[in-house]
């Protein structure tokens, strides 16, 4: 049997399964994007797929933290249209 790959959210610190997760990458020019492939070149951070993580993330500016740096506000308004979009 194939393991599944595991990621831990940095809003809420759950392990979920790779691919419940929504990823944000940035890359070596500081760019930050929304990785839906799982397969952008760069430091990776995940989030679960819902609102409420979200909002978490967002609130307490931990993906400053972990990306070294200010994240644009229009980051999260992607994050939120995917999970919009994925919930429907």
């Amino acid at each position: 049997m194939k393991k599944v790959p595991e990621r831990r959210c940095i809003a809420c610190n759950n392990s979920k399964p790779k691919k419940e997760l929504l990823r944000i990458v940035k890359n070596k020019e500081n760019e930050v994007s929304v990785d839906l492939t799982g397969k952008k070149a760069g430091r990776g951070a995940y989030v679960c797929n819902n609102i409420e993580c979200l909002e978490k993330l967002k609130k307490s500016g931990i993906l400053n933290k972990t990306f070294e740096m200010q994240v644009d506000d229009n980051i999260y308004e992607i994050v939120r249209d995917v999970i919009e979009n994925k919930s429907k």
